[in-house]
Order: structure tokens, then C-alpha cells, then sequence
């Protein structure tokens, strides 16, 4: 264990072993919950559970090899469920498309690595208005975990309404989300998972939701060209995502993941000043970041939406782990789920997309840091949030608020908050509202 430096970052094989499992058992709810969500496009969820667990396994392990940090890397909440509704399903887009679009953004991000780009963005663009960005994204997933379970649902009179409480399948994920929630609050670890597997075998028992037992547990991974891994590997259409049409797409992950990764990574490294070296910190950050862009774009040629850094890898640290072993361990757990494909498929889907619900709250939890009190982050910060789920585009969420961030700034006359960082982003912003005119 020379190779991960263990003495040298105060700890032991015990506990980057430690760590690891708690990591695991933090993030593994990502297998059923992101195969349940991204096959609503018509990829065959054999195939998306098969490709979930090879991607979290190789991202991982290749951050264990190459960065040498802590953190876990799996398909990221809120990007797929914003690949799955907003693009594939809300824009009528071909799946093999969207990949493409994923795998454009990424190869930018992972260019732009090897550049001081992040460092430029972190001292242009407002830490508040990164924190709007994330509760905005929280938000918009929460309102498709809502919408899906039927807890809420369209009404032409109101556009939203409640749901049917009398149903079943509602009352059930209802049942499921708490649970979720009372396990959260209580700080159990595993809560997400736990949760699901809770209310599954409580559907299967009871029949609820159309679930029943599964036939088996246990079944050799599907590598298949009909159903399994074969028939969404390389899909990905890059040439038709070149399309002028989906460059708001291509901007949207890629600056979702841009936020999404520093503020995560970071985020990591602070629990376990892992990145607080000043010899190797920041070069560890810099290649945990290069990781991250390549798993993205391994991801979309293995046929999953975003690929990002885990921020449940705090658990781990907070675990002791401090070191890529404890991603490794990781991707070996993760390993052993490829063999679990009919007990994941047996999950029914209200006992799923009450995790969306879930992660929307953590992440909407981050508007407690955003200062109010400027006028220009209060207005900001509230485009960006509501606009998401409102218009049901995290684009156009981005949009209002960079443009009316300068705006406010403009009219009070506060030239020296204006950088340009702001002005590129608010240039975007407005070329992106021009080009939905002209469509």
C-alpha cells in the first residue's frame, strides 16, 4: 500500500477500508435511482444499472490511481434527471444525442483542467451565485421527484396542483420519502439506501406499486446487445449534438459540472484538508478535477449522463479517509453490484424517486450561506432558483440570474463588482434568450 502514501497522510489500511464502506453505503442508492430515472428515455434499465456500476467502479478507481484523493465518482444527481426530463423527454431529443452533448462538455472541462480556468472561475464568478445555482438545481430536481411520484401533477386551470391522495402509488412514495427522511434525521448511514430497500420489501410483501419479489437475487452481469450493456455502449451521436440547437445543452452541463465538481471537490478536501498541502494540494486538486472531466466524458461512451465527484465521499472522510484507497474500496463494493442486477430491477419506482426529493433539499440547504443583504445577490439568487423548476430548464435558471446580477449591479452603479467573468456569462446568457427567439 506504498503507492497511496498512507503513513505519509496520517492513516491506516483499517481505515481507508472503513471509510470506503461508508462511502459505499452512502452513494449506492445512485444504481437503482439513476437507472429508474434516465431509463424514462428509452434506454433499457438492464442496461443503465450494468452501465451505472462500470462507470462508478472505473471513475473511482481511476481517481484512486491518478489523484490519489478520497473522493468517490458515480453519475450525478440532478444532471441526469435534467438529461432525462428537460432534454431528452421536455426537448422531443434523441438519447444517443444528449450523450453526445454530455461527452462534448466534458472534453471541454477536461481541457480546460489542464488550464488555471477553475482558479478564474472561482475568482470571478460570486460564491453566492454558485450557491444559487446549486439550490436552483435542487429545486428543480425536487419538483420532478414531486411530479413523478404524484404528488403533484399539471392542471390547466393552476398549471400545478396536488395530487391524488387517494392513490396508492402516492401514498406509497409519500410513505417512502419520509422514511428516507426520518433515517436522514437521524444520521443513519446508508439513509438513501436503506430507505429504498425499506419500502421495497414493504411493496413486495404488499404488493404495492405492481411489485412483487424477485425471482432471484443474484445474475451474471448483461452485457447483451438487446437489453444490457451492448445496446447503449458508444451510442453516443456526437455529430448531431454539434448542432447549433444544443449548444445551451452542452453549456448547461458543462457548467453545472463545473460548479458541481469545484464546489464538491473542494468541499471534500475542506473536511479532510486534503487539498490544504502546500506542496501537493494543489496539484491533488487539480487532477481530482481532471478525473472527474474523465469520467464524464468514459460515462457518456458508456451510456450514462454526468459523471461527478460524490460530495456522500464526505462521509468517508469524515470516516478518516484521506487517501485513494478509499476510493478504490469503492469501486471493488461497486463491483460486487454488477451482480445484483435482478434484485435492483425489482425496486419499484416510488420507492425511488423520493430520493430525488431528498437530494433536492440537501441541495437546496445551501442558500443559508447565499448574503441576501446585497441586492444584487438577493435578486440573483431568487432568478436563479425559481426560474429552474418554473420554466423546467436549468439553463434558463443560469440565465436570469448572471443577466440580472448585472443588471442590479449596473443600476447601482457598482463597477468595480463587475468582473469579467460576469460579463462573458451574462454575454451567454442573453446570446442563449436570442437564440430561442430565432428557433
Amino acid at each position: 500500500m506504498s503507492f497511496f502514501k498512507l503513513k505519509e497522510n496520517n492513516t491506516s489500511f483499517k481505515t481507508e477500508v472503513i471509510a470506503g464502506l461508508t462511502t459505499f453505503l452512502a452513494m449506492v442508492y445512485i444504481i437503482p435511482v439513476n437507472s429508474s430515472i434516465v431509463g424514462n428515455t428509452g434506454m433499457p434499465i438492464e442496461a443503465l444499472i450494468t452501465a451505472t456500476a462500470l462507470i462508478t467502479i472505473v471513475a473511482s478507481a481511476f481517481n484512486a490511481f491518478f489523484a490519489n484523493t478520497p473522493v468517490a465518482m458515480s453519475v450525478g444527481m440532478g444532471l441526469n434527471a435534467y438529461f432525462t426530463f428537460a432534454v431528452c423527454l421536455g426537448q422531443n431529443i434523441a438519447w444517443q444525442s444528449a450523450l453526445g452533448a454530455v461527452f462534448i462538455s466534458s472534453i471541454i472541462f477536461l481541457i480546460l483542467s489542464f488550464t488555471h480556468f477553475r482558479l478564474w472561475v472561482i475568482r470571478n464568478i460570486p460564491k453566492d451565485l454558485r450557491l444559487a445555482i446549486c439550490a436552483g438545481i435542487g429545486c428543480f430536481i425536487a419538483f420532478l421527484g414531486l411530479s413523478q411520484m404524484g404528488v403533484i401533477m399539471h392542471n390547466k386551470d393552476t398549471l400545478v396542483s396536488i395530487g391524488n391522495f387517494k392513490s396508492p402509488h402516492v401514498l406509497f412514495g409519500i410513505f417512502t420519502l419520509a422514511l428516507i427522511i426520518f433515517f436522514w434525521a437521524i444520521k443513519l448511514r446508508g439513509a438513501f439506501i436503506l430507505g429504498v430497500l425499506a419500502s421495497s420489501i414493504i411493496a413486495w410483501i404488499f404488493h404495492l406499486d405492481n411489485a412483487s419479489f424477485p425471482v432471484q437475487i443474484f445474475s451474471w452481469p448483461n452485457f447483451s446487445m438487446e437489453n444490457g450493456l451492448g445496446a447503449i455502449f458508444l451510442q453516443l451521436n456526437i455529430k448531431s449534438a454539434l448542432n447549433i440547437t444544443m449548444i445551451p445543452i452542452i453549456l448547461t452541463f458543462f457548467i453545472t459540472q463545473l460548479f458541481d465538481s469545484i464546489g464538491t471537490i473542494t468541499g471534500v478536501g475542506e473536511r479532510g484538508k486534503i487539498f490544504d498541502d502546500p506542496k501537493n494540494g494543489e496539484k491533488k486538486l487539480s487532477k481530482t478535477l481532471m478525473a472527474d472531466a474523465t469520467g464524464s466524458a468514459l460515462g457518456a461512451m458508456t451510456g450514462t449522463s454526468t459523471v461527478t465527484a460524490f460530495v456522500e465521499s464526505t462521509t468517508g472522510v469524515e470516516s478518516g479517509g484521506r487517501t485513494g484507497l478509499t476510493a478504490l474500496v469503492v469501486a471493488i463494493c461497486f463491483a460486487f453490484t454488477l451482480f445484483l442486477l435482478p434484485l435492483f430491477k425489482a425496486i419499484p419506482a416510488n420507492a425511488i424517486y423520493p430520493v430525488l426529493v431528498m437530494v433536492g433539499i440537501l441541495m437546496f440547504m445551501e442558500v443559508k450561506n447565499i448574503d441576501f443583504k446585497d441586492s444584487a445577490i438577493a435578486v440573483a439568487s431568487f432568478f436563479t432558483i425559481i426560474m429552474m423548476p418554473f420554466t423546467y430548464s436549468i439553463t434558463t435558471g443560469f440565465a436570469f440570474g448572471f443577466l440580472s446580477y448585472l443588471l442590479v449591479r449596473i443600476f447601482k452603479r457598482e463597477w468595480d463588482k463587475i468582473n469579467l467573468g460576469i460579463i462573458v456569462l451574462s454575454l451567454l446568457s442573453l446570446g442563449n434568450f436570442l437564440l430561442m427567439a430565432l428557433q
